[in-house]
């Protein structure tokens, strides 16, 4: 079956068979391919700005800065 085939059919999905068919062919890419670096079932710390009450001053300092220079 072709692509072309497919695809209308799946246009007439609801949106709820729809994202379980996404889900099915990410879990089907997930276990046959090696398409991501990641490791499965490994735990990854992202830096995010939370907690990181120093870059808030500075991006404070850096706004006003801004402001200054533009009057």
């Amino acid at each position: 079956m072709t692509l072309d085939e497919v695809l209308p059919v799946v246009r007439n999905l609801s949106a709820t068979e729809k994202l379980k068919l996404i889900r099915i062919l990410a879990e089907d890419l997930d276990m046959t391919e090696d398409i991501s670096p990641l490791e499965p079932f490994k735990t990854y710390d992202l830096p995010t700005p939370y907690n990181s009450f120093g870059a808030g001053a500075v991006l404070m300092e850096a706004l006003k800065q801004s402001d200054t220079s533009q009057q």
